[in-house]
């Protein structure tokens, strides 16, 4: 299931084995490791509705974090990550090319076995739609979930195709994975159906109120529920992230998203992805460095737990 091409190398002081996300060791049976998160990319863009690409997004989130993994303390969270939590990332999985529905088959078992194993889990997408097949197994898990979703998008829409990247919010209050009255949207600026249950904070109020305000109420609707994570990149503004099957003026900065990320380390966040990274419309790799920064500031909330 996980794409394993790279295991059996020959173990050698001079020469490095291969390395994932932010060089932390590729480990191609991570169910049965002692990592207690596990890294998965989903190269799937055939959901997508505007600028295809995003299949590619794992692999330049993987390359352009190289440029991360030589700091030992972060700023600003002042300890190594390596040091708090153990990681691990398992590749790209693996499904029978053009055939979309066996890529949500294959993504909701792998996630599902590693769930079970007592792992966690963050994933590099792929388009958005990838979102739906990991809270199906995550709500096994866990029951019902709030959702903190980062967008410039609600992704609501009741008018797509079974397979759409605008369409994943709207089944899953209705399949029961997620709590819409205790879900929020970041960083909109898109039309969406204002009844739709959920509290969206749309971009231009998010840039202008204060980041412990937003903080505030993001906590205040999730209450008690466990936690999923979604960060689409174009919540950002183009200018911070190019690289993007649907980018949308008027976004966040970076500064800003990361600001908000951060401030959300005493919830109880279960499952966490970065999706829609579009590498061919990218320049200088920015929006891949947003998106690996990103990832890395959401595994440091998670390491705050254990510091």
């Amino acid at each position: 299931m996980i794409n394993n091409t790279l295991n059996n190398q020959e173990d050698n002081s001079l020469v490095s084995n291969a390395f994932g996300f932010m060089r932390f060791p590729l480990h191609f049976s991570p169910y049965d490791s002692d990592a207690e998160w596990v890294i998965t990319g989903v190269p799937f863009d055939m959901a997508t509705s505007g600028r295809a690409g995003s299949r590619h997004g794992p692999a330049a989130i993987r390359q352009v974090s190289a440029n991360l993994a030589w700091e030992g303390k972060r700023w600003p969270w002042q300890f190594d990550l390596r040091e708090q939590l153990k990681i691990v990332d398992c590749g790209d999985l693996v499904f029978a090319f053009g055939d979309a529905q066996d890529m949500s088959d294959k993504l909701q078992a792998h996630i599902e076995k590693l769930l079970a194993a007592g792992k966690r889990c963050l994933t590099f997408g792929g388009d958005h739609f990838v979102t739906l097949p990991l809270l199906r197994a995550h709500a096994k898990h866990f029951g019902k979930m709030a959702l903190v979703h980062f967008d410039a998008h609600t992704d609501t829409y009741s008018n797509g195709s079974k397979f759409d990247h605008g369409t994943m919010f709207y089944h899953a209050p209705s399949e029961g994975l997620i709590d819409a009255t205790h879900s929020i949207q970041i960083g909109i600026r898109t039309e969406y159906d204002k009844d739709n249950g959920f509290t969206v904070l749309d971009a231009a109020y998010v840039n202008d109120a204060r980041p412990e305000d937003i903080i505030a109420q993001i906590k205040s609707t999730v209450g008690e529920l466990p936690i999923y994570l979604t960060f689409d990149i174009d919540c950002l503004d183009p200018a911070f992230a190019p690289g993007t099957g649907t980018p949308v003026v008027g976004g966040l900065t970076s500064d800003r998203a990361l600001k908000l990320l951060r401030g959300l380390q005493p919830l109880n966040i279960v499952g966490m992805d970065i999706v829609e990274v579009a590498p061919a419309y990218d320049q200088s790799q920015i929006t891949a460095l947003a998106a690996a920064t990103i990832a890395l500031d959401m595994l440091y909330i998670q390491a705050t737990k254990k510091s």
